[in-house]
């Protein structure tokens, strides 16, 4: 059974960091967190808490003990470059790119099934004909409210020339609701 874990935006080189994931490729677990632990590159430390986390979510997930997992496969990927600029002569500058990556491990068995996939509590769904009858009676409450009240801000219909009483009578283009546009291009 495959585990997996993933570490996203390190501020670091994606060629920097490679130098030290491809180093545990093929490793058993605990051999990978050994050689991380003394390898001397600022990398070593973000993988080596990747891996702890990998082998972290294996016990607790899968019940698969450390010793019976390997590195199957470390991928580092390029991600987000940050650009910043230093000034230069003549007033010139050039270009400075901050670099990130992230970084994919992927664990798995040396001798499978000894894991167990721990199962999910199944959750209960209702069906229509459970559901308490008081809630039914308030939905139904609510639909006939709707039904009855008019919809707001649809503006009736006017005779071609109505008068000024009217418009104020009636609902104006103008108005809409409670909001008045004050300037228009043409009148109405």
């Amino acid at each position: 059974m495959e585990v997996k874990a993933t570490l996203s935006d390190i501020r670091m080189a994606p060629r920097k960091v490679r130098l030290a994931a491809n180093l545990i490729k093929g490793m058993s677990a605990t051999r990978a967190q050994a050689q991380l632990a003394f390898l001397v590159r600022k990398p070593a430390t973000f993988i080596l808490k990747l891996v702890r986390s990998a082998v972290a979510n294996a016990k607790q997930n899968f019940d698969i003990a450390e010793d019976n997992l390997f590195v199957k496969s470390i991928v580092v990927e390029g991600g987000a470059t940050l650009k910043r600029w230093m000034p230069r002569a003549m007033g010139r500058a050039s270009a400075i790119r901050k670099r990130t990556c992230s970084v994919k491990l992927i664990l798995e068995e040396i001798k499978p099934g000894s894991g167990k996939k721990k199962s999910s509590p199944k959750v209960e769904v209702l069906k229509a004909d459970e559901v308490l009858p008081e809630k039914q009676e308030k939905g139904k409450k609510l639909d006939e409210q709707a039904k009855e009240s008019k919809p707001k801000g649809v503006a009736p219909e006017k005779p071609h020339n109505a008068s000024s009483e009217s418009k104020q009578k009636n609902f104006s283009r103008q108005t809409i609701g409670n909001i008045k546009k004050v300037f228009r291009r043409k009148s109405i």
